[in-house]
């Protein structure tokens, strides 16, 4: 019996355009994501450094580029959280039937966009309707490491077959499912997350 939930956050609840950040960037000179640009994402989105820091790493690939338009560019991908997400979401947490919580690989500046966008009445809905929210710039963690997955079994005494974790990413779907973790590699061109209660009671 499933009795806690983990979602990712993008493309779970919040619609992304994973392409957007790619042409902004091409947009501003660079042709392909080079490998040291793509170590500085990663090492950002596990708190490696701050987001002056990051900033300040990554300017020198987009020269005279303003550090608004590099912000922009790198806030692209996202997109916006449905308000039927939102009201699913909130009708689960209030039900009271499992513990809820969210991992996602993100960063400062995306989380404080979301933040921004979404208003604080709204953003405030969002979160509160988890019992704990896991960042992976605050955790100095990133899925599919399976640290991540571990910490939250033995940090919120979860038993891994009575938790169902939600995810767009497929790696990381089977870094949970490799712990005995029930999983859903939600694709979401196809499914959406308030189909969710089918997906519990086939688990």
């Amino acid at each position: 019996m499933i009795k806690n939930i983990i979602f990712d956050f993008g493309d779970v609840f919040i619609n992304l355009d994973k392409e957007a950040t790619l042409r902004e960037l091409n947009r501003l000179g660079m042709s392909q994501l080079i490998p040291e640009l793509m170590e500085l994402f990663l090492a950002y989105e596990k708190g490696s450094f701050s987001t002056a820091s990051f900033i300040e790493r990554v300017k020198p690939f987009f020269s005279n580029t303003p550090f608004e338009e590099l912000v922009s560019a790198w806030n692209a991908i996202l997109l916006d959280l449905p308000e039927h997400r939102l009201e699913y979401l909130e009708s689960l947490a209030k039900s009271g039937s499992y513990r809820l919580f969210l991992l996602s690989n993100t960063n400062a500046l995306h989380m404080a966009h979301v933040a921004e966008t979404m208003g604080k009445s709204r953003y405030n809905r969002f979160i509160n309707c988890f019992e704990w929210v896991g960042l992976s710039h605050e955790m100095q963690m990133r899925k599919p490491e399976p640290g991540i997955f571990r910490y939250f079994l033995k940090e919120f005494g979860l038993n891994p077959t009575e938790t169902f974790f939600v995810d767009d990413n497929l790696e990381n779907t089977q870094a949970a499912a490799s712990l005995g973790i029930r999983v859903w590699h939600i694709i979401p061109e196809q499914e959406d997350i308030i189909n969710l209660n089918k997906k519990l009671s086939d688990a």
